[in-house]
């Protein structure tokens, strides 16, 4: 949760680190999860009776819709659970007993990109009747904060878990109640990894539950909790540290000549049109000036920040403190992002905020790519 600001709540909250690592993917026949015993660190702040299935060991990852799992470094062995989704009682959880969501024929590829503030929080606040009213071709989700095993347990969230038409992948923390997102894709996914393929040895990023990379036809689309500043300079460059390990992966997807989607939480307010405080924040985590200066930098290097390509206009934010209640006064700050190479600008429709939609501290970010 966010800790408020001195004038502006920030997107900052720190974390400890811990030694473990965590990755979980699934499909919407199969979950699969992956342990050891590890630290983390923390978060920054600025959607009839079943039986049990047996439970199968498996080395490799792969899915039975044909989506190839790469673990890289994530893990060594999953855990394959299928598991019918049990009944729930009272009328709001009735509805989300075998829910499947209808994704009606567009004209354009509708992406979201939300972080929920803990899935099952959000999920008591309404997340089910959001997939369905907005029936989104993929979701992103950041600081989901639970295990495969926590929603399994929980008779309201377990309809995440088998959630139709979509196939999940989940990138788990090891420390419990921290961090962690998810990517749900309606669409054929070819590849998803958890985690880095190649993870910084002297970093270990992965075990913090970051990231989510998803190959599709049309594009490669990253899901992204970027990490915080919020404790101290230590923790700001590892933030930095971060921010180059995925530049440098993107630019070898663009080398590859792949359109790339970088969409999440990056913890950062870019310009000052894009926090309600700039001057009182100038020092604050979230807008110290190494933090703003990588935003210039990947817009340097050929990436859009696609929702500023459409909407100019000042009090656009995604991120409001609860503690003071700065989003009834709309004392925001913009940290969420859609970042596309320039090579996939052409693909891009439209991008706006969903700054009406509660349920989380933030609010959903929307891309549209037009169909091909």
């Amino acid at each position: 949760m966010a800790k408020s600001k001195t004038s502006s709540a920030s997107p900052s909250n720190a974390k400890k680190k811990q030694s473990s690592k965590k990755s979980v993917s699934k499909s919407t026949s199969a979950r699969e999860s992956k342990k050891t015993t590890k630290p983390a660190a923390t978060k920054p702040r600025s959607g009839s009776a079943s039986k049990k299935s047996p439970i199968a060991t498996k080395k490799s990852a792969a899915k039975k819709t044909g989506a190839k799992k790469v673990a890289g470094n994530v893990g060594a062995a999953d855990r394959q659970r299928k598991t019918a989704a049990k009944p729930t009682s009272g009328e709001s959880q009735a509805k989300t007993a075998g829910l499947e969501i209808r994704i009606p024929n567009r004209d354009a590829i509708r992406i979201y990109s939300w972080n929920v503030n803990g899935i099952r929080a959000n999920i008591k606040k309404g997340f089910f009747e959001w997939v369905q009213q907005e029936s989104p071709d993929i979701f992103c989700l950041q600081e989901t904060r639970a295990t495969i095993e926590q929603l399994e347990a929980d008779a309201k969230c377990r309809p995440v878990l088998d959630l139709k038409p979509y196939e999940s992948h989940w990138h788990i923390a090891e420390k419990k109640g921290y961090s962690g997102v998810a990517t749900f894709s309606a669409l054929p996914v070819r590849t998803a990894q958890s985690g880095f393929e190649k993870d910084d040895p002297k970093r270990n990023f992965n075990e913090e539950g970051r990231v989510i990379v998803t190959e599709l036809d049309e594009f490669v689309l990253w899901n992204v909790y970027f990490p915080n500043g919020g404790r101290g300079p230590e923790r700001v460059q590892y933030k930095m540290e971060f921010y180059d390990h995925c530049l440098n992966l993107w630019e070898q997807t663009r080398k590859a000549g792949r359109p790339i989607i970088i969409c999440g939480d990056y913890n950062t307010a870019h310009q000052e049109i894009d926090l309600a405080r700039p001057k009182e924040n100038q020092t604050t985590s979230g807008f110290l000036p190494e933090e703003r200066e990588f935003l210039d930098k990947i817009v340097s290097m050929g990436y859009v920040d696609v929702f500023r390509h459409f909407n100019k206009e000042p009090g656009q934010y995604t991120y409001w403190d609860q503690i003071t209640r700065a989003r009834e006064r709309n004392v925001g700050w913009r940290i969420d992002y859609f970042f596309v190479s320039e090579e996939t600008m052409p693909m891009v429709k439209n991008a706006y905020n969903r700054m009406d939609i509660m349920g989380s501290d933030h609010c959903p970010i929307a891309l549209e790519i037009k169909k091909p």
